[in-house]
């Protein structure tokens, strides 16, 4: 997965607004938010996030998508500055994730009579989202919107759909205005980069932000981000792409078109992959669903999320079908008639070699999770892993224990491929390889979130070098199916724990074990707990650096991290360090 860069610094946590014209009778409200560090489930964000909205102007008005709660109080007077709400004839909500229809409320509240227009998904979650009745239109791909001519301009504005869903919620819909050539797109194509450029006038800058974006919402949806693609082909030439976050894509549009294309079509072309499936909207179920789906792609199998209530049967009997491992979600108990209906298509479509598994929703009125699994069993699939009970509001560790899980089944998928290229290599090379020695150390990291919730990782390395002076630096090489590797990210903390040469045996065998997701990796080892700021420090290690992550390189199937060395120490200055020696150069 693409990492997010160095985070700026600030003094203060700040929200700001940026109004500009990005197109004929076109105007973009941008609600900057500089200082956000987190978003969806455990995505760090290393340069904040913008919140797009947009005001077309026709013989008749729309606005597309709003803001978040949080800009309340400064983004409605900003648009009062453009225009009296009332005069505002139609709100496109390109999809109800409250990042984007926080402000609908409040904005239904100043105008009772506009039309929202929207997915029919989309309708049916703001209908429990806003607690109020609003004059609706649903649409679909290839339906339409006319604004008529604006008589200042004598531009015309006609709004075409394409529907888009799980990009990355199951009502996405993108609108595309036939007047300006504008696409407006909400998640998809966007980043989590927080500047004052409105356009990607630097995409050296922004690139690592938009892999890392793609990598973390969009990968786990290929399939439906190339079928969204394909919608897009039909098109006529798009000349902006108005993202819900991160600056506008114009300057370099196609660069940022093929990068979707390309990464999209590595993770779709027949491979094998897990469908996991989720019922949006309920409980805790699109975000353990996305923490499994992060943790299959670590291990670098292909992905598909799968929306229970949204996708329709055909589609939904194709990728569960079709899939080589499908994990399912508890369901609530008083399931709807369409719901269930989806679920009997999901149970009708499985195969008997699929793996399969199941996680809780935690949505308060679940199907027992026994019940669950038990239906799956009597099909006679195997068991991917065993079932995830959330017995609480999800806290960190139950992300980290479905992302883990995740990783586990993705290794699965990738067995034969695995064992494949470590045949690859020519036996000479891969002797000459295999003569390359290192020492042995644990690397430990420990962080809390801003909620108390914890997350610790460790494993055994080899691969350590010095790497600079002045700082002093050193590189780790981290498979990228480690789970450790999500606490290793620009700006995080760790400790490379120094094994010793004449006591090093135990340490080993319990760091290089097979863990269950979840694990306490550190029960019954002597830590030094406070020792070094990023993890815990090892109470038979040999010496111990405490160090800080400042780049991180990507190669085929490792991370190259490049920490500064902040602090260290040596328990005995006598005892040498132990030594790693392998015979070959294809696998560990």
């Amino acid at each position: 997965m693409a990492a997010a860069p160095a985070a700026p610094t600030s003094a203060a946590p700040r929200l700001t607004l940026q109004c500009a014209p990005i197109g004929a009778d076109t105007t973009t409200i941008r609600s900057l938010d500089w200082d956000r560090s987190r978003f969806d489930i455990e995505f760090g964000l290393r340069n904040g996030t913008t919140y797009n909205s947009f005001l077309v102007r026709g013989e008749r008005t729309v606005l597309i998508d709003t803001s978040h709660l949080k800009f309340e109080a400064t983004w409605l007077p900003l648009l009062r500055e453009q225009i009296d709400p009332k005069a505002i004839d139609h709100l496109i909500v390109s999809h109800t994730e409250p990042d984007h229809s926080g402000l609908i409320g409040p904005l239904l509240e100043l105008n009772p009579e506009i039309e929202i227009v929207a997915s029919k998904v989309a309708i049916q979650f703001l209908e429990n989202q806003v607690h109020r009745p609003f004059k609706s239109r649903a649409v679909k791909s290839g339906e339409a919107l006319d604004l008529g001519t604006n008589p200042e301009s004598g531009m015309a504005h006609r709004f075409e759909f394409l529907s888009a869903p799980n990009l990355h919620w199951p009502d996405t819909i993108f609108s595309f205005d036939h007047g300006t050539g504008i696409l407006y797109t909400c998640d998809a194509f966007g980043l989590h980069y927080c500047s004052d450029d409105l356009f990607d006038v630097d995409p050296g800058a922004i690139a690592p932000d938009f892999r890392f974006y793609y990598e973390c919402l969009m990968g786990p949806n290929a399939r439906s981000v190339l079928q969204a693609m394909k919608r897009m082909d039909g098109l006529p030439a798009i000349h902006t792409i108005a993202v819900g976050h991160g600056p506008l894509l114009r300057e370099h549009l196609s660069l940022w078109l093929d990068d979707y294309r390309s990464w999209s079509s590595e993770r779709s072309t027949g491979e094998a992959y897990a469908a996991v499936c989720y019922v949006s909207q309920y409980g805790f179920c699109d975000r353990l669903s996305q923490a499994l789906a992060r943790g299959i792609q670590k291990a670098g199998a292909a992905v598909q999320l799968v929306d229970l209530r949204a996708t329709d049967p055909q589609e939904l009997s194709a990728l569960v079908g079709e899939a080589s491992a499908v994990v399912v979600p508890t369901w609530p108990a008083a399931a709807d008639a369409e719901l269930q209906a989806s679920i009997g298509t999901l149970l009708a479509a499985l195969k008997p070699k699929q793996w399969v598994a199941c996680y809780d929703a935690f949505g308060g009125n679940d199907e027992p999770i026994d019940t669950v699994a038990g239906q799956l069993r009597a099909l006679g699939q195997k068991s991917a892993f065993e079932p995830l009970r959330i017995r609480q509001v999800p806290q960190t560790g139950d992300y980290q224990r479905c992302e883990e899980a995740g990783t586990d089944l993705g290794q699965l998928l990738t067995k034969a491929r695995t064992i494949a290229a470590m045949k690859a290599l020519d036996g000479d090379l891969d002797k000459a390889l295999g003569r390359l020695s290192g020492g042995l150390y644990v690397v430990t990291a420990r962080q809390s979130d801003s909620e108390g919730g914890m997350r610790s990782g460790a494993m055994v390395a080899s691969w350590v070098s010095q790497a600079s002076f002045e700082p002093p630096g050193i590189t780790v090489a981290v498979a990228k199916d480690r789970a450790i590797e999500a606490l290793l990210q620009v700006g995080d903390r760790f400790v490379l724990n120094i094994l010793r040469e004449d006591n090093h045996q135990q340490l080993l065998r319990h760091f290089l074990k097979r863990f269950p997701p979840g694990a306490d990796r550190f029960a019954g080892i002597s830590t030094l707990d406070g020792a070094a700021a990023g993890g815990p420090v090892l109470g038979d290690a040999l010496a111990f650096l405490g160090c800080r992550v400042a780049q991180r390189l990507e190669g085929p199937d490792h991370w190259i991290i490049y920490a500064e060395v902040e602090e260290g120490n040596v328990a005995d200055t006598e005892a040498s360090t132990a030594v790693h020696h392998r015979k070959v150069g294809n696998h560990y």
